[in-house]
């Protein structure tokens, strides 16, 4: 909190993307470069740590779709913002049953948080492993980026649109320099041209533009028209062309206001699906069409492999995998709530789960 209030008295006022940067990924502040923000402990869960059905059923989707390219000799999967390290836990205790896959295999993780680096060191023992923190350290190819909760934790630009006015939202300090506060500046004419080529239509007055998420997608695309391979990813999201106001943060499994204690909660807003859909199509990949985490979960077989695990199960084992999984794909809870993005190379026709 100090920092942030240091950072305001000195430059008055910064954009709240630049807010949600500091507040998020500062080495000293930030709230993942401190802490393991993740599971019961923490302030939310993701999928992987619910049930490791998910992290299995995404494993056999990756070597599906090896299988489609081929069987390259080489596949790389890098796994963007790893967390805790389950999901590439599970992952790797899949492809292990799979040796000509696994032969072929490598993985990096796209991690920046050192104290989270740590915790997914101390779960994944394993030279195929590399840790790095750009997307530009990717060489080989074809690779299959994966995201679960990746791009929902990336900076946004907020803009209040006023009849033919544009205000970009900007974070400042209270007269009495003792808290912080949200208000608005007119927005310069490179951001609004942005936004008026995206053609980015609110249902209200705020427009949201997620920036590094955007950029992000640019740099894999690249990546996928250079190297081959694919880019899935899973986030809270909608699919509707209407913008949606979606900042949010969150402590221990509740909604709270993201100025109060900027570096001890999580910062979040929801995916605009179809706006990332028409950035990838823009750079030349095809997109299949965007799906919930419960139609995908369900098309590649999730509910029959738990019905398979079951018959070796006591009745509360299985009480318990079914609950699991429930909230897995109930819509709901993560199975309505996420949506799931395949896009792969123009000419490439893998369709598992789409």
């Amino acid at each position: 909190m100090n920092k942030i209030i240091n950072i305001l008295k000195e430059k008055k006022t910064i954009p709240l993307d630049q807010f949600i940067n500091i507040s998020l990924y500062d080495k000293e502040f930030g709230y993942y470069m401190k802490k393991n923000p993740i599971g019961k402990k923490g302030d939310f869960i993701t999928s992987p740590l619910i049930s490791n059905l998910f992290g299995e059923m995404i494993a056999i989707w990756c070597i599906s779709l090896w299988e489609h390219l081929g069987k390259p000799k080489k596949i790389l999967l890098v796994e963007l913002g790893p967390g805790d390290g389950t999901l590439c836990r599970d992952l790797l205790k899949t492809f292990m049953q799979f040796e000509d896959f696994y032969n072929s295999l490598e993985i990096n993780l796209l991690e920046i948080s050192g104290k989270l680096k740590k915790i997914q060191k101390s779960k994944i023992d394993n030279k195929k492993v590399k840790w790095i923190k750009k997307i530009n350290e990717v060489k080989l190819g074809p690779a299959i980026f994966l995201g679960n909760e990746f791009f929902d934790g990336l900076p946004i630009k907020q803009i209040y649109k006023k009849k033919k006015l544009f205000f970009e939202k900007f974070v400042g300090l209270s007269k009495d320099h003792k808290k912080i506060k949200f208000l608005y500046k007119k927005a310069n004419n490179n951001l609004i041209k942005q936004i008026q080529n995206l053609n980015l239509i609110s249902v209200g007055n705020i427009i949201e533009y997620p920036i590094t998420a955007l950029n992000f997608l640019k740099s894999i695309a690249k990546k996928i028209n250079k190297l081959g391979g694919g880019l899935l990813t899973f986030d809270y999201g909608y699919i509707s062309k209407k913008n949606q106001n979606t900042l949010q943060s969150v402590k221990k499994h509740k909604y709270i206001n993201p100025l109060i204690n900027p570096g001890h909660s999580d910062i979040t807003s929801h995916i605009n699906f179809r706006l990332f859909y028409e950035i990838l199509k823009e750079n030349k990949l095809n997109v299949k069409k965007i799906t919930t985490q419960n139609e995908f979960l369900k098309k590649i077989g999730i509910i029959e492999r738990a019905n398979i695990l079951s018959k070796k199960m006591t009745f509360t084992e299985k009480a318990n995998m079914f609950y699991r999984l429930k909230r897995l794909i109930n819509y709901k809870e993560m199975g309505g709530l996420f949506k799931v993005l395949f896009a792969q190379k123009k000419d490439g026709k893998f369709s598992l789960g789409f």
